[in-house]
């Protein structure tokens, strides 16, 4: 990590009745210590706040500090949110792997999408990727002294060469004995397999899977799960690299590959252990496994069962929701990528059977990113522009907000929707999970919002 110098944690929202309310909190406000430590990241703040009395230093947005004394229960929360879960900044990534998403991007967009996230605090608190490769001992030692478990690690190949070759740097080799290291300390990871074909595909993703299989033992077993997933192109790569897109042979291959896997490891191990990502069953044209295939979604946050759960979802909150007419008939379009086109299309059907509703799906691929097959969050402001424009929209746009930056109505190309919505004509509804979805639908359309947003399932 480069020299980065601390900052105090800045709040950004001060929940109602909270014990940070009831004392005056704003947001503004900034924590400089707790028992007179200096928290580098959320995870401090969540260990340092769990004591019973609290010594707190404060700096208000008036620049005045202050000294507080809290005395609480064990564990109760103060009811605070910052502004980044990283006081002491970011740790970067150290490696060049070539299919790395922020170098296929076009330049000039906002800072955020360019920086590489490597953090192991990250991965702890929110599921992120990280390597390895660019942990300090004390790093290791801080993992292990507050049991910050399990991390998620983009392995992409056991063997040594093949590593250092995909991540482009020498100390991606070390792969193996950080296993074993996680294995002694009672650690625990989730691993993502990136297939390159050509790369690590083929006999090499074959020992990249029993090796990892190797540490899915004990009553702690240091790999979870596995996910594989198939590498993502854009047009905007660097044309000197190595790589080359999935084809539908390479898919099915792969598919059938891990299939076979998936029943040795069953019949040993008690869990299917490794998991395909939605987009090899879209890419090879074949169906999404069923609910049963998916255990408890250990590998949800890398599209893996994400179609399988939001259909499931959307079947119990359905038959709960959906009316059996509407008060005055409405017509909207639900923008989704093309890869879930077939999948979502008896939704649709459910949707439709509401009398006086009508909903068409429009499943878009990126001329933005130039990819064939295009998940949902990928989907731009200008990918919507090019497909829709001109076209009949009925009353308005169904939008997932997956396609948005969080918090705020931007896609990835900067577009804001408020523009998007004005050059269609037509209303745009973001709409955050299936209840919203649902209740979008069949709520009085008019000006201003529809509904109100609830809990998040992400839409492949």
């Amino acid at each position: 990590m480069s020299a980065v110098s601390m900052r105090p944690a800045t709040i950004s929202r001060v929940f109602s009745n909270s014990i940070a309310d009831e004392m005056g909190f704003e947001p503004g406000d900034a924590i400089i210590s707790i028992n007179g430590q200096q928290p580098r990241d959320l995870i401090d703040y969540q260990f340092l706040c769990a004591d019973e009395f609290l010594e707190l230093e404060v700096l208000d947005t008036r620049g005045k500090t202050h000294h507080l004394e809290i005395e609480k229960d064990y564990d109760e929360d103060l009811g605070l949110e910052f502004e980044t879960a990283l006081f002491d900044g970011l740790i970067q990534c150290n490696n060049r792997c070539p299919f790395c998403f922020i170098d296929q991007q076009p330049p000039g967009k906002r800072q955020s999408l360019y920086l590489k996230d490597d953090d192991y605090r990250l991965s702890f608190l929110y599921g992120s990727y990280l390597t390895l490769t660019n942990l300090t001992q004390r790093e290791w030692d801080r993992i292990d002294q507050m049991r910050l478990s399990p991390l998620y690690v983009s392995v992409h190949a056991t063997e040594p060469e093949i590593r250092t070759r995909l991540l482009k740097n020498p100390r991606a080799g070390q792969l193996l004995d950080q296993l074993r290291w996680f294995q002694k300390k009672r650690l625990q990871i989730h691993a993502q397999v990136v297939v390159c074909p050509g790369i690590n595909d083929g006999e090499h993703l074959e020992k990249t899977l029993l090796d990892l299989a190797q540490f899915h033992k004990g009553e702690i077993p240091a790999v979870a799960s596995i996910a594989v997933v198939p590498v993502g192109l854009t047009k905007f790569r660097p044309t000197e690299d190595e790589l080359i897109p999935v084809s539908v042979e390479k898919a099915q291959e792969v598919i059938q590959q891990v299939q076979r896997l998936q029943v040795q490891f069953r019949q040993k191990l008690h869990s299917t252990l490794v998991w395909l990502a939605d987009e090899w069953f879209l890419i090879a044209g074949e169906p999404i496994p069923p609910e049963s295939h998916y255990e408890d979604y250990p590998q949800i946050g890398n599209g893996v069962g994400s179609i399988r759960l939001f259909i499931k979802e959307f079947q119990q909150t359905a038959k709960a929701l959906l009316p059996k007419r509407l008060p005055q008939p409405r017509s909207l379009t639900w923008v989704v990528g093309n890869a879930v086109e077939k999948a979502f299309e008896p939704l649709v059907t459910q949707l439709n059977q509401v009398e006086g509703l009508e909903v068409r799906l429009a499943a878009l691929r990126s001329e933005y990113w130039g990819r064939e097959i295009t998940v949902t969050g990928l989907l731009t402001g200008q990918d919507l522009l090019l497909s829709l424009q001109g076209k009949a929209l009925g009353d308005g746009i169904l939008l997932p907000t997956v396609m948005l930056k969080q918090g705020e109505a931007v896609f990835l190309d900067d577009m804001r929707v408020a523009d998007v919505e004005a050059q269609l004509q037509t209303p745009i509804y973001p709409v955050e999970g299936v209840e919203d979805l649902i209740n979008t639908c069949c709520a009085e359309i008019g000006n201003g919002k529809v509904g109100e947003t609830k809990g998040e399932i992400e839409v492949a």
